[in-house]
């Protein structure tokens, strides 16, 4: 079934109403599609703001990125499909890259290893300026992931191991 998704989506581009999954994945016409290059906290994730107060950092990624897209059109670019089968894109709003646009509020972070620094300076310019995770601390979702899969628990995962 993922190839199918996978080879539609790559045969044209995505574009349509999108429903915000979590913070780097939507959902358009019933196909799953992660956001290409970040990675943002996962729902559950707990961050610390600027007064050491935990909150729902993945939560909020997605509630800020739901607001953000409104009801405007998404438009994607199909680049690849991830382990989970997800189709893996670029995605924009009237021209606004969304992957771009959640790492410079501070909402997701530039993942090297997919994106070869393509964020980087967006990342640069959030952490600079303190907004969203980086007003606080937190854990990098990958590692928060990882810490979950060996039977941490949300409490424990979400402290900052950077």
């Amino acid at each position: 079934m993922a190839t199918l998704i996978y080879s539609a989506c790559a045969a044209s581009d995505f574009a349509g109403r999108a429903s915000v999954i979590d913070g780097d994945t939507l959902e358009i016409h019933s196909a799953r599609i992660r956001l290409w290059g970040i990675d943002a906290p996962e729902h559950d994730q707990l961050c610390r703001d600027e007064n050491s107060l935990q909150y729902r950092c993945g939560a909020k990624a997605a509630n800020e990125l739901d607001q953000f897209i409104g009801s405007r059109t998404v438009t994607c670019s199909a680049i690849d499909t991830d382990r989970y089968g997800r189709v893996v894109a670029s995605c924009s709003v009237e021209g606004a890259d969304l992957a771009e646009w959640l790492v410079s509020h501070g909402h997701a972070l530039d993942w090297p290893r997919f994106s070869k620094g393509k964020y980087d300076q967006a990342q640069k310019d959030a952490e600079r300026t303190g907004r969203g995770i980086w007003a606080g601390s937190f854990a990098a979702p990958w590692l928060y992931r990882t810490c979950i899969r060996a039977g941490g628990a949300t409490m424990k995962c979400s402290d900052d191991a950077r």
